[in-house]
């Protein structure tokens, strides 16, 4: 059953808005971030990452963002095009902002941390006057990131996305990506962040980002179930809740439920795989597969993400994620990851 209708006319599949960055894994892994000595570079920031596993998937994928004038933002926007995908709607900096840069930390398979350098960013200086109304109407979906809310201008280009988007009827999908750095205050978060969720047609998030976004709202504990209710009302079609390593729940506007959980893997970190599980649930989408196929092909592409060094380098192609299930299930059966 479809429960998103993409409008197949539209020239560009998908458009991810806000943060693109720069980060830097160790290879000297598996001990306190104080102490490692290299470092690998990677294009990162859940938007950009979430444009490679689109990619990398076969869709048309463009990006609305801003960078560094500099050789890292040269770097991430040579790497988009490597990537094939568009770059035309990406503003330079202007006033010396740089591309926020992440330090990860691998204490072990089981314990990652991020440090996190933000002040004076590129992309929170994306402005209303980047935002192309006929580059969002000739797609099929935009996906704005919470990041992108956390500070002006950016929070009002992406909210002029938003009101493009819907102008339009461009697919809306919210992902939460909420990072405590990033905001002021919790007022503000919830504010602006269910103000998004709102008008969004798809939202993804963690069962804490939900809490978060409602948490000035209720101070009753709800169910998920309940809070997909509520955003339902809203007029949301699919309300994605991920509870980690214990699996995912899509809800439906039609009263579905449908859960998932990761495949068994050999970690070697433990963040990363949100993007890859984003990318792969809504390539299924555009396919038009059932709810539960999309969430078996999210499910996979992120275990095959946390089981490899980097976010974006390691995206996976369409037969790369088939194969990948297809082998956990002859080893460990057809249900291995379906609840």
């Amino acid at each position: 059953m479809n429960h998103i209708v993409f409008d197949q006319k539209r020239k560009m599949d998908i458009i991810p808005v806000g943060r693109v960055a720069i980060d830097f894994n160790p290879i000297d892994m598996n001990k306190p971030l104080e102490e490692s000595t290299t470092f690998k570079k990677y294009l990162g920031g859940s938007p950009a990452n979430i444009a490679v596993g689109m990619a990398r998937l076969g869709k048309k994928v463009g990006f609305i963002g801003k960078v560094s004038d500099d050789q890292f933002g040269r770097f991430v926007t040579q790497y988009f095009q490597k990537e094939g995908i568009d770059i035309s709607n990406i503003a330079i900096a202007k006033n010396g902002e740089s591309l926020g840069l992440t330090f990860t930390e691998i204490a072990s398979p089981t314990d990652s941390s991020i440090l996190m350098y933000r002040n004076a960013v590129a992309d929170l200086a994306l402005s209303p006057e980047d935002i192309n109304e006929e580059y969002i109407k000739n797609a099929k979906s935009i996906v704005i990131s919470g990041t992108a809310l956390a500070a002006s201008p950016s929070r009002e280009a992406a909210l002029l996305a938003l009101e493009y988007a819907k102008k339009n009827g461009t697919i809306v999908i919210f992902d939460i990506d909420y990072r405590s750095y990033t905001w002021k205050s919790k007022a503000e978060l919830v504010v602006y962040s269910s103000a998004v969720a709102r008008l969004s047609d798809i939202i993804l998030g963690s069962r804490e980002e939900f809490d978060l976004m409602e948490s000035l709202l209720r101070s009753e504990v709800s169910t998920d179930q309940e809070i997909a209710q509520r955003w339902f009302a809203q007029g949301n079609q699919i309300i994605v809740i991920k509870h980690g390593k214990e699996g995912s729940t899509a809800y439906t506007a039609d009263g579905q439920k449908y859960v998932i959980k990761p495949f068994p893997i050999k970690l070697l970190k433990s963040f990363g795989g949100g993007d890859a599980y984003a990318s792969a649930f809504l390539y299924g989408l555009m396919e038009g597969w059932d709810i539960i196929d999309c969430l078996e092909f999210g499910s996979g592409s992120a275990s095959m993400l946390v089981s490899s060094h980097s976010c974006s380098e390691a995206m996976p192609t369409v037969d790369e994620i088939k194969n990948f299930i297809s082998k956990e299930k002859q080893e460990y059966g057809e249900m291995i990851a379906r609840v």
